[in-house]
């Protein structure tokens, strides 16, 4: 099949459905497809099978900043690409997204499978929902992420709904021994903002013992607050942005993988990535993560927003070997089951249906 996939949010920033979007069409590759991904880019493409839109401007939405490309040079873009590809089918991550999905939707000339990701509640989908469920209702085929997903977009756009899930590219966690620091170490990886949480576990530090390193990826709008809260505590290490391949060998190298998020989390796969690496994960009981992570089995999960019980379940992660080892054997085991080639190969199925229907 000659498959589009279309992203809204900037490619070449680091983000949950752009890391989807590449990584499925890489797998969808690999199953004997001719797969090329459209979507905003600030920079040159990340490989040769992108189609850059234009740059992104950063929107609030979700509690978050979405780098989407509503400009008109974009959607001329879109509309050209879509046209001269001559795609068989198109899949569409966040098909009601302001910019390059909605044209794609708008414009529609190809069968559209739409993909939501979001969990929680949207503005836009409340403000303009005559409009969003006229749009949904060009998609020949509705799959979500996740439960929470789902649930979101048929409480604003009603339908029905194929359940997949995220996946994660075992493969890319594959590999001969990484060297560990020498202390027992926690990676943070995520925005710095609210909703992720990293304020509380800046402040579980406090509740651990001195020999406890943090490495702090990503940046955000707390970023500069929150290093200075936490300033001249040498044991805390920000990197800023990173990059994939360092984010591998970080989740690899580190002792425990911490996702403190506090709302807004469609579906951990984050976690589901440090499992793949082997390392032990402790998380808030978010039911995102709920959707990967099963209590005392593959992480801790502790209550949202609480630094003391975040501290106790990092410092049984971290210094009682039995613990860690049980979360980093389970976790292993799980992430198998939510790979990108099955992924890959439910979405092949799905595509198939579509165009035996048509």
């Amino acid at each position: 099949m000659r498959i589009g996939l279309v992203c809204p949010y900037s490619l070449t920033l680091p983000g949950g459905v752009q890391g989807q979007v590449l990584g499925l069409a890489e797998a969808l590759r690999t199953r004997g497809h001719d797969v090329r991904v459209l979507g905003p880019c600030d920079g040159p493409p990340p490989d040769a099978g992108v189609t850059p839109l234009g740059d992104s401007l950063p929107t609030a939405a979700n509690g978050s900043m979405a780098p989407i490309a509503p400009d008109p040079s974009a959607q001329l873009r879109t509309i050209r690409a879509l046209r001269d590809e001559r795609f068989e089918i198109v899949n569409l991550h966040e098909p009601l997204a302001p910019g390059v999905t909605q044209t794609a939707l708008l414009f529609k000339s190809q069968p559209l499978v739409g993909t939501f990701h979001a969990a929680g509640e949207s503005a836009g989908y409340r403000w303009l929902n005559p409009i969003v469920r006229w749009l949904a209702g060009k998609l020949d085929l509705r799959c979500a992420v996740s439960v929470d997903a789902r649930d979101m977009a048929m409480t604003a756009v009603g339908g029905d709904y194929e359940l997949l899930f995220n996946g994660v590219d075992l493969r890319a966690y594959e590999g001969g021994q990484v060297e560990s620091p020498a202390n027992p170490t926690i990676l943070f990886l995520g925005r710095h903002e609210p909703r992720k949480g990293l304020a509380v576990l800046l402040e579980s530090m406090g509740e651990l013992p001195p020999e406890v390193r943090l490495w702090v990826a990503g940046d955000g709008p707390e970023t500069t607050e929150l290093r200075r809260r936490v300033a001249g505590d040498m044991r805390i290490e920000w990197l800023g942005r990173i990059s994939e391949a360092e984010k591998i060998e970080r989740l690899r190298a580190a002792t425990v993988f911490c996702a403190p998020s506090l709302r807004g989390e469609s579906f951990g796969v984050v976690l589901l990535e440090a499992m793949a690496a082997r390392t032990a994960v402790v998380a808030t009981t978010l039911p995102g993560y709920a959707n990967v992570a099963r209590a005392d089995l593959d992480a801790l999960l502790v209550a949202p927003g609480d630094p003391r019980a975040l501290a106790g379940a990092l410092r049984r992660a971290l210094f009682e070997p039995e613990v860690n080892s049980r979360l980093v054997h389970s976790g292993a085991e799980r992430a198998t089951g939510f790979s990108m080639a099955q992924l890959a190969a439910k979405y092949e199925g799905l595509y198939e249906q579509v165009l035996r229907r048509r």
